[in-house]
């Protein structure tokens, strides 16, 4: 067993954080060697909520907990955390356009930026889960200056799990086969599953898949939209889903990747791809599991491909002009 590992998670007490915990405390983000103590940021309204969480917690007997922190406020919740997981913030009610959405988070990421600035671990990441992560993880970056900038990442993992499991559905093989698929630009409607140099048991998707007309429409529209057809569903949006890909995120960035491989982060741009360096902007990345990672830039798009590239690059610019202020 190792020094424990501080995980400050916010937002602990609603539903992705609710299911997200139990994968963590199971050894499924960090390994089963690795001993783990949780920091659980709540609101203070939600802290009675978050007692219930914890006892549940306790009932599971995970061996790899070292401890369980439960705090109201992002300073003490953060003080020495390894690994900052924000998943909560406000979710998007009814009538909220996502202009709406993106401001009203964006204070709340400030806070949590400044907190993690001042008492974080000297070795922090983090990784945004709650809504709209791009942006939400750009304000956290911004309010963050003593970190380094590749510290800072947004989830687009869950976007790359569900372009794996369409692709596997459409061509009848397992999840397992299906590898480098890239997701770029922003968690949203406007992101963009690049399946061109995507393959199938080492064969490329377009050369498995002759659909192509599938590919380009009905395969890139299911994604896009596959939150909203959740939510029309159930009643409510994706959380164990989500918390399963915030796992993997977590897993993957601490994670060696395979040489022959990728995985898709929302990570600073460096010009990569012809995108304006600064936004967070889902790219292919590589790991070297040691929480570094590494743009894969070698990926020839072609002109569709660049086309929605710019689309969702100028979301993220829209998105960013109305945080502007918080930006300084």
């Amino acid at each position: 067993m190792t020094t424990p590992i501080r995980v400050a998670v916010t937002g602990p007490a609603g539903s992705i954080g609710y299911s997200l915990l139990f994968r963590i405390a199971s050894g499924s983000m960090l390994g089963p060697d690795t001993p783990i103590i949780l920091q659980l940021v709540e609101i203070p309204q939600a802290m009675n909520a978050l007692e219930g969480v914890v006892m549940e917690l306790e009932d599971g007997a995970f061996e790899l907990i070292a401890g369980i922190e439960t705090y109201d406020n992002p300073n003490d919740g953060f003080k020495d955390a390894n690994i900052c997981m924000l998943v909560g913030g406000m979710p998007r009610g009814k009538g909220m356009l996502r202009a709406d959405l993106v401001q009203a988070n964006g204070p709340i990421f400030t806070g949590q930026g400044k907190a993690i600035n001042d008492f974080a671990a000297d070795d922090v990441r983090v990784m945004v889960v709650g809504n709209p992560c791009n942006t939400n993880a750009l304000i956290a970056m911004h309010s963050a200056p003593d970190i380094p900038n590749e510290r800072f990442s947004a989830m687009t993992r869950l976007d790359e799990n569900r372009g794996k499991a369409q692709i596997a559905k459409k061509a009848g093989v397992g999840v397992e086969a299906i590898s480098n698929l890239a997701i770029f630009g922003n968690h949203s409607n406007t992101m963009y599953p690049h399946f061109f140099d995507a393959k199938i048991n080492g064969k490329l998707v377009p050369d498995v898949i002759t659909d192509h007309k599938w590919l380009k429409e009905d395969f890139i529209s299911t994604i896009q939209n596959r939150g909203k057809e959740i939510i029309d569903a159930r009643g409510a949006s994706s959380a164990a889903s989500a918390a399963s890909a915030a796992v993997d995120h977590v897993r993957s960035w601490y994670t060696e990747t395979p040489k022959d491989d990728f995985v898709s982060m929302a990570v600073p741009s460096t010009g990569a791809y012809g995108i304006e360096p600064g936004l967070i902007f889902s790219q292919p990345v590589r790991c070297d599991g040691k929480g570094g990672y590494e743009i894969v830039e070698t990926l020839e798009l072609n002109d569709f491909a660049v086309e929605k590239l710019k689309l969702t690059e100028a979301q993220l610019k829209e998105e960013r002009a109305i945080v502007k202020d918080l930006l300084k």
